[in-house]
C-alpha cells in the first residue's frame, strides 16, 4: 500500500541546557481521504560521541515507521540501528505487509547485522526496536511490533487521557531470566543482531481520528511517564515541535541516554472534505435542472392536450 508523501520538513535546534544538537523532521502522508501527519525528533546523549539511535527518515512512501536504539555496550551501536532500520525498510517496502512479513524480515535484519558487525570486529553488537506499518488504506489498522525496550504508545484524542502503552518490555525481569554478571533484570533480553531473538512480538492496533502512535527509545520512556506523553503530544504545535519538547521535558527529568521520539497522527483531509461538499452541491444541482426541465415539459404537454379537445369537439356533425 502506497501513500503520497507531500514534502519533507527537516531541521537540527539546539537544546540550550545540554548542548545537545536535536535532529528534527516532519512529513505528511495521505491516502484516500485520511492524512497522516508524521514527525520525528532524536538527540544524542551527554555521553555518546554519536547517536546510537536511529530511525525511519520519514522519506518512504508506504505507511512504516521503525525506531532503533543500539545497544551501548556492544560494537558499532550505531552502525546496528542505523543498518536494522535499513534492513526492515529494504524488506518491507517490497511485499505486502502483514505479521508474517515482518517477523520474517526481524529475522533477516538479525542476520545481516549480525554479520556485518562480524566483518569488522569480533566484539558482538546489537539494538532493540520498535515499529509500526498501517495494513489498510484508511490507515486505521496498524501492526505493532518490537523486540527489547523501544516502546510504541498510543495517544488518544482526548486530552485528559494518559498515553496507552502497547509494548511490553524484552527485559530480563519481563521474561523471568537471570541477567548475566554485572547485568540488571531491567537490561533487554532480547535484541537485534546477535542472535538473542527468535520471534519478534507483534499485535494488532486500531487507530482512531487524531489518535497517534508514538514510537520511543528508552532514554524518553525511562524519563517521561504517560500522562506527560499526552499532555506535550496534545497541544496546538507543530508536530516537529511537540516531538522536540517531548526530549527536552526528558533532559529536563533526567535523561543524559540517547533519545528519539517518532509519532504520526491520523486525521481526515481538509480538502478531501470540501471536494466532496462541492461535488455533493454539482450533484445536487445537477438533479435539480433535471427535474425541473421534466416538470416545464410536463407542463407544456399538458397545456396542449387541454388546447386541442374543444377543437375536436366543435368539428363533429
Amino acid at each position: 500500500m502506497n501513500v503520497v508523501k507531500a514534502h519533507n520538513r527537516h531541521s537540527s535546534q539546539r537544546d540550550a541546557r545540554s548542548d545537545i544538537s536535536t535532529v528534527v523532521r516532519e512529513t505528511p502522508f495521505a491516502s484516500g481521504r485520511v492524512r497522516l501527519d508524521t514527525a520525528v525528533a532524536s538527540s544524542p546523549g551527554r555521553f555518546h560521541p554519536i547517536n546510537e539511535d536511529w530511525y525511519s527518515v520519514l522519506d518512504a512512501t508506504v505507511p512504516l515507521f521503525v525506531v532503533a536504539d543500539g545497544v551501548g555496550s556492544g560494537a558499532m551501536a550505531s552502525s546496528a540501528s542505523r543498518e536494522l532500520v535499513s534492513r526492515l525498510h529494504d524488506v518491507l517496502e517490497r511485499e505486502r505487509i502483514d505479521a508474517e512479513a515482518i517477523r520474517r524480515a526481524v529475522l533477516i535484519a538479525d542476520r545481516e547485522v549480525r554479520r556485518s558487525i562480524a566483518s569488522r570486529t569480533d566484539a558482538s553488537g546489537a539494538a532493540t526496536v520498535a515499529l509500526c506499518a498501517a495494513t489498510d488504506v484508511s490507515l486505521s489498522r496498524w501492526l505493532v511490533a518490537w523486540v527489547g525496550d523501544c516502546r510504541v504508545y498510543r495517544v488518544s484524542a482526548t486530552r485528559d487521557e494518559p498515553a496507552q502503552l502497547l509494548t511490553r518490555d524484552d527485559t530480563y525481569r519481563h521474561l523471568r531470566e537471570r541477567p548475566p554478571p554485572g547485568g540488571s533484570l531491567d537490561d533487554p533480553a532480547r535484541m537485534v543482531g546477535n542472535g538473542a531473538v527468535d520471534a519478534p512480538n507483534v499485535c494488532d492496533v486500531e487507530l482512531g481520528r487524531d489518535e497517534m502512535l508514538l514510537l520511543c527509545s528508552d532514554g524518553i520512556h525511562k524519563h517521561a511517564g504517560p500522562r506527560d506523553m499526552s499532555r506535550l503530544l496534545r497541544r496546538k504545535l507543530p508536530l516537529a515541535t511537540r516531538c522536540g519538547n517531548l526530549i527536552d521535558f526528558a533532559r529536563a527529568s533526567g535523561s543524559s541516554d540517547d533519545a528519539t521520539v517518532l509519532v504520526v497522527q491520523r486525521s481526515g483531509r481538509p480538502r478531501a472534505g470540501l471536494a466532496r461538499l462541492i461535488s455533493l452541491g454539482v450533484l445536487i444541482t445537477v438533479v435539480a435542472g433535471a427535474l425541473l426541465w421534466l416538470a416545464a415539459d410536463w407542463a407544456a404537454a399538458h397545456r396542449l392536450s387541454s388546447a386541442s379537445t374543444p377543437i375536436s369537439a366543435g368539428m363533429q356533425p
